[in-house]
Order: structure tokens, then C-alpha cells, then sequence
């Protein structure tokens, strides 16, 4: 650095030099001690920038090796913390998966506790079903299909399809007739004489109802005719006879009418029937060829008291009825061979097909539009190829309930 300095400071004396008067002003006294002075001056200021230079060069060394110092600690404290930070994540992965243990642990003590006590309530519930089923069909019938005695052919139609009738519950003589599987006339017959003789008195009634029925699944219950309503798939009506009019009307639940209830039947999409437990209504299950539904009915409400999935199958099926709260399907396998009933349901399970024997209509060359039972005179009454038939059945005692 004082080299540097030296050597300005000739460089700065020969330019200097260069505006010095001529030799012969040289000698001047005054002019060397002035041009002496400036000199001094300009060393001087150059010692003070060189000692400047050295403290500023002095101090930024001194703190470019403290800065290097904190750096070396920093890196220091960095592993360390580093170290630290990860010594702490495993900690937490420790302390997460102790706590998931617990956690599941717990879960899994709620589980045990919350299937126990599904399962308490589960048979809670079966039990309450299996009493109010016991409730809705009482002990006052205990009787059993055991043969299909013999057949009466009662009339003649010209007509495939229809169904007859008496009031199921009311003792009277009057006998119904609905011809067709889609109509709204209703006949009515004094009795059973007037209905066999066209010719006897007084001449039968004719009632058009106010709505048209679909299939051949009616009955008349105290009065009253229920049937399905041909403009819906899954309603019913309750028709009163007596005031013509519509009294009450009611949807089955579960896509019910949109398939046949019986494979050889095929316009009835919901069979009404009765026996001494009251009304109910057999219906198809979702599903092509599926089994067959039976329902409770209330008729006073039109209200659902219970609902069954049978075992018994639609296909092949012809027609069913019920006796003493049990279902029993009729049969006719291709079309072809005997009719008979392979198939019953007991919703109490006091009977099944291995208690009876086999069943089998007297021989008819046609299947059956309709069979139904009534609880009244104990007799089926059928329409088969447009004969009105009445079977005469034979029964016997169930089982008791245990």
C-alpha cells in the first residue's frame, strides 16, 4: 500500500513539475517553501487515508473471522437441532400410533357392546313379531287342509275367465258373479238356485260399478267387494254393494301388480282372499318367475298389518287360497298333468308340506281362473274353462302352538 502511495506521490511531483516557472524563477525562496508546504500537506493526507485503510482492513478482517466463527456455530446448532427436531418426530410417531392402539382398542370395545346390543335388540324385536304375528292370527282355527273331497259343477259359461261368489262373512244367500277379468258389472243372484237356473225368479241384479276391476282376484267381505283397480297397478278398492259407491282405496306397498301372480293366470296381478283370520292379498316379489308375497289386510282401515315372503313360487302356479291362515298354491306344471298343491306356507310354522298329504284336485282339462276359499261354508269356489265349481274339502286339526 505505501508503495502505491510513493508512486503517486512522484507521479503527482512531476506533474506539478510541469507548471514550475522558467529556471531563472527557480531560486525564488518563496516559491520552494510554498510548493515544500503543499507537499507536506499531501503526504500528510495520504498517511491518514493509508492508517484509514489499514483499521478498515484490520476490522473487516476481524469480523469476516467472527462471521465465520457464528457460521461454524450455526452449523452446529443446526445438527443439533436437526437431531433434536427428528428425535421429537419419532416421539410423536410413537405417542400417534399408542394412541390409535387405544383408540381401536376402545372402537373395539363399542363394537362388542353395539352388537350386543343390536343382537338383544334384534331378538327383542323377533319376539314382539312372533307375538303379534301369534295375536293377528289367534288360535280360534285350527284346521288343516287334508283332501279335496269332490266337485260340484253349480254353471256353465261361455266366458274363459271371471269369478263367483257368496259374502264371506255374512249369512246371506246372495250369489255374485263378475264375468270377465276386466269389467265393472256385477251381478247379483238371490241364492244359489237363482244362480244355476236363468229362468228362476226373481231375475238376477245388475250393479255397474263406478271403476273397473283387473283379473279375477275379488271377494266380498261383509258386504263389501274388494277388487283391483284396472287403471293402477297396486291399488285396491273397497266397494260398498249396498250404497254404490266407493267406500275406501288403498296402495300396496313394494312395486306390487307389476308382474303376474300366477303364470297360468294371466290378468290377475294382486288375489284377493279370505278365510276366518279375515282379508289378505297374494301378490308377486320383485324378479321374473319370483316367489310369492302374502299379506294382512285390515279391512275396516285398508291398513297393512303384516307382510310375508313365501317360499311358494309364481311359476307354473294357477291360482291359491287360504284356510285357517295358511296359504296353499295350486299347481299345474306346464300346463299339463293334475292340479295340485306343492306348495303351503304357514306364517305361525305349525304346519308344512311334509304334514300333509298329497293334494290333488279332481281332474279338470283347463287351469284354474280363480279358487277361492270361504270361511262361511268351508267350500272353495273355482272357475275353471267357464264351469262355476264348489270343491268340498276335508280338514283336520293342527298341531298345537308350542
Amino acid at each position: 500500500m505505501m508503495v502505491a502511495l510513493r508512486g503517486a506521490s512522484a507521479l503527482l511531483v512531476l506533474f506539478l513539475a510541469a507548471f514550475l516557472p522558467p529556471p531563472q524563477c527557480a531560486q525564488d525562496p518563496a516559491m520552494v517553501h510554498y510548493i515544500y508546504q503543499r507537499f507536506r500537506v499531501l503526504e500528510q493526507g495520504l498517511e491518514k487515508c493509508t492508517q484509514a485503510t489499514r483499521a478498515y482492513i484490520q476490522e473487516f478482517q476481524e469480523f469476516s473471522k467472527n462471521i465465520s466463527v457464528m457460521l461454524g456455530r450455526c452449523q452446529t446448532y443446526t445438527s443439533e437441532y436437526k437431531s433434536a427436531v427428528g428425535n421429537l418426530a419419532l416421539r410423536v410417531e410413537r405417542a400417534q400410533r399408542e394412541i390409535d392402539y387405544i383408540q381401536y382398542l376402545r372402537e373395539a370395545d363399542e363394537c362388542i357392546e353395539s352388537e350386543d346390543k343390536t343382537l338383544a335388540e334384534m331378538l327383542l324385536q323377533e319376539a314382539e313379531e312372533e307375538k303379534k304375528i301369534r295375536t293377528l292370527l289367534n288360535a280360534s282355527c285350527d284346521n288343516m287342509l287334508m283332501s279335496i273331497k269332490s266337485l260340484k259343477i253349480v254353471k256353465k259359461m261361455m266366458d274363459t275367465h271371471g269369478s263367483w261368489m257368496k259374502d264371506a262373512v255374512y249369512n246371506s244367500p246372495k250369489v255374485y258373479l263378475l264375468i270377465g277379468s276386466r269389467n265393472n258389472t256385477v251381478w247379483e243372484f238371490a241364492n244359489i238356485r237363482a244362480f244355476m237356473e236363468d229362468n228362476t225368479k226373481p231375475a238376477p241384479r245388475k250393479q255397474i260399478l263406478t271403476l273397473s276391476w283387473q283379473g279375477t282376484g275379488q271377494v266380498i267381505y261383509k258386504g263389501f267387494l274388494f277388487f283391483h283397480n284396472q287403471a293402477t297397478s297396486n291399488e285396491i278398492i273397497k266397494y260398498n254393494l249396498q250404497k254404490r259407491t266407493v267406500e275406501d282405496r288403498m296402495l300396496l306397498p313394494g312395486g306390487v301388480g307389476r308382474a303376474l301372480v300366477y303364470q297360468h293366470s294371466p290378468s290377475t296381478y294382486i288375489d284377493l282372499a279370505v278365510d276366518e283370520h279375515g282379508l289378505w292379498a297374494i301378490h308377486s316379489g320383485p324378479g321374473t318367475h319370483s316367489h310369492l308375497v302374502l299379506t294382512k289386510i285390515e279391512p275396516g282401515t285398508l291398513g297393512v298389518e303384516h307382510s310375508w315372503d313365501t317360499p311358494c313360487r309364481s311359476q307354473d302356479a294357477e291360482a291359491s287360497f287360504l284356510l285357517c291362515g295358511v296359504l296353499y298354491v295350486v299347481y299345474r306344471t306346464g300346463g299339463q298333468g293334475p292340479h295340485r298343491i306343492t306348495c303351503v306356507y304357514d306364517p305361525l310354522g305349525t304346519i308344512s308340506e311334509e304334514d300333509l298329504p298329497n293334494l290333488f284336485f279332481p281332474k279338470r282339462p283347463r287351469s284354474h281362473s280363480m279358487i277361492h276359499y270361504n270361511p262361511r261354508d268351508k267350500q272353495l269356489y273355482a272357475w275353471n274353462e267357464g264351469n262355476q265349481i264348489i270343491y268340498k274339502l276335508q280338514t283336520k286339526r293342527k298341531l298345537p302352538l308350542k
